[in-house]
């Protein structure tokens, strides 16, 4: 029996203090208490965990003025791997519940990408369910998240050329992971495994049919949205603090050239005694 974990909104708000918004969210998964007993491929291995980033949002369009009231938007709601790899090492599948005015609202994604496209004209709360391959874990994760169709902070007429776009951060953490999971995962670039101690062997990844499936086909770097993804990588937000201390240096050294010219300058001095302007 699977056990849900939820994580309400987590990562769509920034915190308020400095010190937490400096540490991204985290959601722990544990192991369950039969899961323990378990013996051979799925023996746990001690005092590890595997993170994995994932980014989960919406992104919508308008369709412009030609189109019908109860489909003025274009929208997809999705979850992605935070550099945008493929998830499909770690999750089986993504249940995504819409609002009961949908038809067949409870809509099941089996494959990477984990994502699903329709058209309205309301904002409403999108319940996700995250299911995870056998080796992973058998308790299944709820997030949830707030489709937006309109912008907050537009004056004019909406836009049908950039979409808005609401995402939310999380990092999974899987306490003790499995030897199985460990072993496949250890070079995926979707996944962050710790260095494992000296002379530690893994055996070699049992491979099942759940997880057989095609290498790199649901990644998102292609992806027809990606130029409106936000960006979570922290080597990418090290290249923009590095650009914009560079930019400042620049400026600094420009305002130094120009008081230095302005030193330079020759003074005003005071006219002789007795001299007298025309």
């Amino acid at each position: 029996m699977s056990l849900p974990i939820s994580a309400r909104k987590q990562g769509e708000n920034q915190p308020d203090d400095a010190a937490s918004a400096a540490k991204p969210p985290r959601i722990k998964i544990g192991k369950s208490a039969e899961d323990s007993d378990k013996k051979g491929a799925n023996r746990r291995v001690k005092d590890v965990e595997i993170c994995v980033p994932i980014v989960y949002g919406t992104t919508a369009f308008y369709l412009g003025r030609k189109a019908s009231e109860s489909q003025s938007h274009k929208w997809t709601v999705y979850v992605r791997g935070a550099t945008n790899e493929d998830l499909g090492v770690v999750i089986k599948r993504v249940i995504f519940q819409l609002h009961p005015s949908f038809n067949n609202p409870t809509r099941v994604v089996e494959s990477p990408p984990f994502e699903l496209s329709e058209c309205g004209w309301g904002e409403f709360e999108i319940a996700i369910s995250l299911f995870f391959h056998s080796d992973v874990c058998d308790k299944h994760l709820d997030l949830y998240h707030h489709l937006k169709l309109y912008p907050e902070d537009e004056s004019g007429p909406q836009t049908t050329k950039k979409p808005v776009v609401v995402e939310s951060y999380n990092e999974i953490v899987y306490p003790d992971p499995s030897e199985n999971f460990l072993a496949r995962v250890q070079n995926h670039p979707a996944v962050i495994v710790p260095r494992l101690p000296a002379g530690f062997n893994l055996p070699d990844p049992a491979v099942s049919i759940e997880t057989n499936y095609e290498k790199e086909k649901g990644d998102t770097k292609d992806h027809p949205f990606s130029q409106w993804f936000m960006n979570f990588s922290e080597a990418d937000e090290l290249l923009k603090l590095a650009a914009a201390r560079q930019q400042v240096q620049a400026h600094i050294v420009k305002l130094r050239r120009q008081l230095s010219v302005m030193d330079g300058l020759p003074q005003l001095s005071k006219p002789p005694a007795g001299y007298e302007f025309s």
